[in-house]
């Protein structure tokens, strides 16, 4: 599995568990203030398509895990 897979998935994740703590309707609710780690997940997401900087796949790339090239 390469760097950008394990990307998407953190990022998938992170956006379904902080959306499923931050709406109100979720049985899992605890604040509101979670949609706001939503919100930079997909600000970091932007922002790492036009830099090709993302600091997770610097983390991976200690840990072993090499980019998709």
């Amino acid at each position: 599995m390469n760097a950008e897979r394990v990307v998407r998935i953190v990022a998938g994740f992170m956006v379904l568990l902080s959306l499923s703590l931050g709406v109100e309707s979720s049985p899992l609710f605890v604040s509101k203030y979670f949609l706001f780690f939503t919100a930079f997940v997909g600000l970091n997401l932007f922002q790492s398509g036009f830099t090709r900087f993302c600091p997770l796949v610097n983390i991976l790339g200690k840990f072993g895990i090499k980019g998709s090239c």
